[in-house]
């Protein structure tokens, strides 16, 4: 009788998850980054929530990464936005990094909103607002983006993004530069926006893992 072959075992690699707070702009704009950089790839763009609050959306995170079906060497991440002081208090925003720093989950934080990121692509700016509302009706973005909408999909070149990230730096540097000293977290810098360290670590595990 011939000698059964023992089981192969493989390696599972490590995935890359990412719990947007946005239901469109965000998800849509990472996943067109992924399938242009690294198409067919185990990389999860976004993954499905229902969580809206940051502490929420930490929490689920902090849930997924526990998830014994989800290898070690699994990253985390979670997007998400200042929006208006009367909507999430800075005690709010609190809670939330200290769950994530607990727990090493990684942010992609933008403030006031993620469409401070999208206007970098095309302009620096240093200009604080308020709200979404309030960028959308005083910012140049409508300049660049005919009908702007946060369903919308929209394919940027390398060049913008690279801009993106460059202007990025410089926006941080001098927000941080101008605000009071007292300030020492993401969510009281406006404008601020680090969605550009998110991309970095989707193209390092990206180079990594394919």
């Amino acid at each position: 009788m011939p000698k059964s072959r023992a089981k192969q075992k493989y390696k599972v690699k490590p995935r890359l998850h990412i719990f947007c707070e946005g239901e469109k702009t965000e998800p849509n704009y990472l996943s067109k980054y992924i399938e242009t950089r690294f198409p067919g790839t185990r990389l999860s763009p976004v993954r499905k929530t229902d969580k809206t609050t940051p502490v929420q959306l930490v929490e689920e995170a902090i849930a997924a990464k526990n998830d014994k079906k989800n290898p070690k060497g699994d990253k985390f991440w979670v997007v998400f936005d200042r929006e208006a002081k009367n909507k999430y208090s800075d005690t709010l925003h609190a809670e939330a990094r200290r769950k994530a720093n607990e727990e090493a989950i990684h942010i992609a934080f933008s403030n006031v909103c993620f469409e401070v990121w999208i206007l970098l692509h095309f302009q620096n700016t240093v200009a604080p607002y308020s709200s979404y509302a309030d960028l959308k009706k005083r910012s140049d973005l409508k300049l660049h983006i005919e009908n702007y909408d946060k369903g919308s999909v929209f394919t940027f070149s390398a060049e913008q993004i690279k801009n993106a990230r460059d202007n990025a730096e410089v926006l941080n540097w001098l927000t941080q530069e101008g605000a009071d000293s007292s300030w020492t977290e993401p969510y009281q810098w406006n404008p601020y926006t680090d969605v550009h360290l998110l991309l970095d670590a989707i193209d390092k595990f990206g180079q990594k893992y394919v």
